[in-house]
Formats: C-alpha cells, sequence, structure tokens
C-alpha cells in the first residue's frame, strides 16, 4: 500500500509504503533536513522513531534542541541510567527525583554504603558503554496484567501500583538489553543518541545532566542550589511520612476514600509553614530590620494566596501589613520591552518603572505618605486614583511580584530592611521512581486553569504563550531564587487530582491542527495517571482556590 504524508521539515509531500517506520523514511530524506532528529510529531503528537505509518499524515522531525526532543533525550538518559544500576548494582533501588542545578537528582538506594564518587563514576562508565553499542530502545505494548507481571518480576514495585491503579486494558512499556521500563514519554532510538552527557556526585546522592540548553555539544555545569534542594528534601519526607511518594500511591488513596484526611493533613503543613516564616519575618522586625517584605517566585506559584494568608498570621504577630503589587508599576505598553520573538516582554525587570518605585519605598519607609499607581492591564496604561499609603511604627510591607529577589529592584533600600522569600509550586509526588513530575507542568496546568477562569483566556493561548513566559522565568526569577531568606512549597500533594478534570476538560479544546496540541496531548497523557479526587475537602483558605475558584479571599 503506497501512501503519501507530508513533511513540514521539507514542505513537500512524500511517498512512502504503509507501515514504514518514521526512521526508515528519515533515512531517505537525511540530505534535506539538516540535523539528526531524536524523535519526531504526527499530526502534532509526538511519536518515537519507530512509529510506523499506515494512513496519510503531517510528520515533523525534530532535533534534541527542541524542548520536545529535549524531554525526549532526557526519558532515554533515565533509561540508560537505569540500565546501567541493573548493570552494575542490581539489587539497589533508583529514584530520580527532581530537577534541580540544572540537572536530575538521583539516589541509589540499598547499596551497602553511602554512594560516593567511586559509585558515581562507575555507572557513568557503564552508561558510557551501554550508549556506545547503539543498543535500540524498544517499545512494547501488551495486556495490563501481563506488563504488571514484567515489572513484578523486575522488584519495580511503584511502576505495579500504578499499573494496579489504572483501568487500561493495554500498557506500553521499553526494554533496552534485557531491561524493562516505563516512560510517559517517547524515546529516542537507541543508545547511540545519548552522546552528551554527565553523572556526578550531589548532595546525598547523584546529579544526571543533560545537554546544555545554550551549547547542546556540551553537558550542563551544575549551579548551586542548596536552599532549593533542601526545600524539596523536606516535603519529599514529608511524602514519606504520609505514604504518598507517587502517584500509585495517591490512587490507592482516593480507592481508599483517605483523601480527606491527606487534604487537611497538606493544608496543615502550609499553615505551619506560612506562620514560621511570619514568626521568623516578626523576629527580624523587632530587631531593627524587616520594614519590607519581598514575595517573589514564577507564574502560578500561588504568590497571591500566600501573601494574603501571611499577612494574616503577621497580623496576629501584633504587625499591620500594608501590601503592594509590582503588576501596578508596570510602564505603559507602548514603551514595553520586547522579547526575541517580537512578543512585549512583561517579564523583564524592565517592564517596570523602578526608579518610581524606589523612589515610592524610600518614602514609606521614611514614614511618608505616597500615592500608589494603579495598571490597567486591557488599555496598556497606569494611572493614578488617589490610593495613598503610608506607614506607621506597627506597619510592615508586603510587596508581591516576580522580581522580588532581584538586587536591581530595591537596589536603593539597605538590606537589612528586606525580608525575601521564594515562592513556587516544588512537586514531589513522582508518577513512579524513574519519572518526576517537573514543577513547570504543575503550574502550567493551574494557569491554563486559572487564566481561562478569571481571565477568558483559551488553553490554546496560555500554551502558546508558555514558553516566552518560561523564557522570561529562566533570565529573570530563577538566577535569584537562592537571595530567599525563605523559601515556601506552594504544592500539594493532591492538587493534580483535583485539577485533573478541570485540566482535561481544557485540555480537549486545544484544536489539533495547531502546534500547541503536541504540549495539550502530552499534558492530557499526564493527568491520565491520576485518580480523580472530589475538591469539595478543599477549604476555601487553601492556596489551590486561587485557580479553581471558590477562595475565600478577594483577588
Amino acid at each position: 500500500m503506497n501512501l503519501q504524508i507530508f513533511c513540514t521539515n521539507t514542505n513537500s509531500y512524500i511517498e512512502c509504503s504503509g507501515g514504514e517506520s518514521l526512521l526508515q523514511i528519515y533515512e531517505r530524506i537525511r540530505n534535506q533536513i539538516p540535523f539528526n532528529p531524536i524523535c519526531a510529531t504526527v499530526n502534532n503528537k509526538t511519536e518515537n522513531l519507530s512509529f510506523c505509518l499506515f494512513a496519510p499524515k503531517v510528520v515533523e522531525f525534530l532535533p534534541v534542541e527542541s524542548a520536545v526532543g529535549n524531554r525526549v533525550y532526557i526519558r532515554s538518559l533515565c533509561m540508560l541510567l537505569f540500565a546501567a544500576v541493573r548493570n552494575r548494582f542490581p539489587m539497589a533501588t533508583l529514584k530520580i527525583e527532581h530537577s534541580i542545578s540544572h540537572g536530575y537528582f538521583c539516589r541509589l538506594i540499598g547499596v551497602e554504603t553511602l554512594i560516593g564518587p567511586e559509585t558515581v563514576e562507575e555507572l557513568r562508565i557503564c552508561m558510557l558503554h551501554l550508549a556506545g553499542r547503539d543498543i535500540p530502545f524498544e517499545r512494547n505494548e501488551k495486556l495490563r496484567r501481563d506488563v504488571i507481571d514484567i515489572f513484578a518480576e523486575e522488584n519495580l514495585k511503584d511502576k505495579v501500583m500504578l499499573l494496579e491503579t489504572r483501568r487500561d486494558l493495554y500498557a506500553g512499556y521499553y526494554t533496552m538489553d534485557g531491561t524493562a521500563d516505563s516512560y510517559y514519554g517517547p524515546l529516542a532510538p537507541s543508545t547511540a543518541h545519548l552522546k552528551v552527557f554527565n553523572l556526578i556526585p550531589y548532595q546525598d546522592g547523584m546529579l544526571l545532566l543533560g545537554p546544555d540548553p545554550k551549547n547542546p555539544a556540551v553537558a550542563a555545569t551544575p549551579v548551586p542550589q542548596e536552599k532549593l534542594f533542601n526545600a524539596f528534601t523536606e516535603y519529599l519526607r514529608f511524602n514519606n511520612i504520609i505514604g504518598v511518594k507517587n502517584v500509585g500511591e495517591l490512587n490507592r488513596a482516593v480507592e481508599e476514600k483517605r483523601t480527606e484526611n491527606l487534604i487537611n493533613v497538606a493544608e496543615a503543613l502550609h499553615d505551619k509553614k506560612i506562620a514560621s516564616i511570619a514568626d521568623e519575618i516578626t523576629r527580624r522586625y523587632h530587631a531593627g530590620g524587616a520594614r519590607v517584605v519581598l514575595i517573589a517566585g514564577p507564574s502560578s506559584s500561588g504568590k497571591t494566596t500566600f501573601t494574603k494568608r501571611l499577612a494574616i498570621y503577621l497580623l496576629t504577630n501584633l504587625l499591620v501589613p500594608k501590601m503592594i503589587s509590582l503588576d501596578d508599576y508596570f510602564v505603559d505598553r507602548r514603551v514595553t520591552p520586547r522579547d526575541e520573538t517580537g512578543d512585549y516582554d512583561y517579564e523583564s525587570l524592565y517592564a517596570l518603572d523602578i526608579h518610581l518605585f524606589n523612589e515610592q519605598l524610600s518614602k514609606l519607609i521614611k514614614g511618608e505618605e505616597v500615592e500608589l499607581p494603579c495598571y490597567n492591564f486591557e488599555t496598556g496604561t497606569r494611572s493614578f486614583k488617589g490610593n495613598r499609603i503610608s506607614l506607621d511604627d506597627n506597619s510592615i510591607l508586603l510587596i508581591e511580584g516576580i522580581h522580588g529577589l532581584n538586587p536591581e529592584l530595591t537596589a536603593e533600600i539597605a538590606d537589612e530592611m528586606k525580608y525575601k522569600v521564594y515562592v513556587s509550586a516544588l512537586t514531589t509526588l513522582a508518577i513512579d521512581n524513574h519519572n518526576w513530575v517537573p514543577t513547570s507542568d504543575n503550574r502550567l496546568l493551574r494557569r491554563i486553569i486559572r487564566d481561562h477562569k478569571y481571565r477568558g483566556t483559551s488553553p490554546l493561548e496560555t500554551i502558546r504563550r508558555w514558553p516566552s513566559v518560561r523564557r522570561g522565568e529562566e533570565k529573570w526569577i530563577f538566577p535569584y531564587q537562592e537571595n530567599a531568606d525563605s523559601m515556601f512549597n506552594s504544592s500539594l500533594i493532591f492538587e493534580l487530582g483535583v485539577m485533573k478534570q478541570y485540566g482535561e476538560e481544557l485540555l480537549k479544546t486545544v484544536p489539533h491542527d495547531t502546534r500547541e496540541y503536541t504540549e495539550a496531548n502530552r499534558l492530557l497523557k499526564f493527568l491520565s495517571y491520576f485518580s480523580p479526587i472530589p475538591e469539595k475537602a478543599i477549604p476555601p483558605t487553601s492556596l489551590l482556590r486561587e485557580f479553581l475558584g471558590g477562595s475565600s479571599f478577594k483577588y
């Protein structure tokens, strides 16, 4: 059977035989494509290169440098590391816990001695050896019960539990050199595609490093992120104590009707952390500092609700909070800087009137009264509407905005007068031991739901805008997160189960013929692993209410 596919890389139709794989098609046209692909999209769905075509499709081959290609590369590296662990330490358990320091933090459990440089180097050399053998990653699909048996034989209890809490008839998995594993997205064709990586000792584990985004020919260089690592570690301990470390265990809690207690405990942890931060701020205030609290974090991290809840706890400490939003200091849209794509760069520090902000902040600290600006997002202009504030002897100023930790924002204010809080949804729940939940996915789902509910923005537009938001975060937020005096993890262990229904309904509205469908389809697959959790037990003060609605706070 002959058919035609349309290849967007060559902007032409290509004749192929029914059943021909993407890799076979690429080999015939490789001189027309200036890179070696690691995967492809087929009708805007990500597929591995062993995918076979039996009908006309739109195909785009993707390099490692693309966002989709990078995910495929990192997933493949994870399986390469797992195969190395099985080769060198067959009784050990590998846990890939979260991204940190430009890499992925891994623990090796079950090794007789603490993991050290020699162990890490032994695994790195084994990975290099496996990569050099050009071993294919083979995708398989069998009845779910048969895949459960395969993982049970491999002693992969986390993957067994995940499959046991799902209702799919069939399940997919990968094999490589006799090692079986599962990932919620495609892998590279073979280990030979994994030429750039590093594995180094890090804290009490090791750091898996993929290609540097700015120079994919070399492995990424780690950066110190000790405060962020400690925040992750604290919540991982919490997950272990309550017995919900992965999605299989969360789904089991849903089956056993234990989610209300899980919600209560998770919300109590948030309360405890916010109260602790309020107590530390109060201590510094009475010691002669901390007149200004700067609250920063990336998009959809829950900064606004955190600020409102912090204000309540400060009131109980007999301090009177006054709040300012950095959003009101945006310059007029006509002079807003633009990013490399030509879009308005609202993530840029220079989208704010820094001079006016510092001038008013200095006056407030001196006890003077100022008239705050008000920014109109519809017209893109700033005005003054008589909103005047001043600070008295018991007042403390709370300033919320993405640039709060950037020293340039408050360069004219003495450091001892500032207390800095970094807020982010540091997701510590894993799908299983080899598949973590990316923090950025959690925040994107929050933003899709919130933007649709409160801003009338379609999921298509939110997904389209997201790469620009992420570029802004990498440039303007993440480099300064270690400047924080405190870090607050705004994620809630149950939230993805609650957001499942909202997210799936909205993601299904993204048209299949758009590039954004690639991301929507990936997120739909991701949400499919979660059992739904009713939201009725979530209190009105919950940070999650900022996105779902039903909050007792006004936004």
